[in-house]
């Protein structure tokens, strides 16, 4: 069986975001590839943490409802027919890097899951929303990082 594998054309695996997808430069999400969904799998969905944030954990993106048949999005992509969440900036969708001047590089943890049931996730989905449809029902999950300072 193939395994989940997620990357982007933008930036290497635990190599720097270009300025490009960062807050200041307009909140346009980076391009993203995944292959190995597994068969079962009725739905996928992908979030995007900075584990580094001074506050604790702060959510950059939470998108549901993809498709399972896609294998990816384009950059700027979140669609019509996709739930998004709400970010941790307060706005619906993706909102890029922006850590503080001067801290050292934060990580951008992307994260796809393939979900064996339909999660339910409707826009404007909140982070525990997101952890209640993930709880039981995760067949796979394959993880991007990606750094960025200021």
């Amino acid at each position: 069986m193939e395994q989940l594998t997620l990357s982007s054309p933008a930036f290497a695996d635990r190599g720097p975001v270009p300025a490009a997808y960062s807050h200041e430069s307009g909140d346009v999400s980076p391009a993203l590839i995944w292959s190995g969904v597994p068969a079962a799998c009725l739905e996928l969905v992908l979030v995007c943490e900075d584990p580094d944030a001074r506050g604790g954990t702060f959510v950059h993106w939470m998108l549901g409802d993809i498709p399972p048949e896609f294998d990816g999005l384009a950059a700027g992509q979140e669609g019509p027919r996709l739930a998004r969440g709400r970010n941790g900036f307060g706005d619906l969708g993706y909102g890029g890097p922006h850590p503080p001047h001067g801290d050292p590089p934060h990580r951008y943890v992307f994260t796809l899951y393939a979900l064996r049931r339909p999660s339910g996730l409707t826009s404007g989905f909140s982070r525990d929303d997101l952890r209640a449809a993930l709880k039981d029902d995760v067949l796979a999950s394959a993880a991007l990082v990606g750094t960025y300072a200021r």
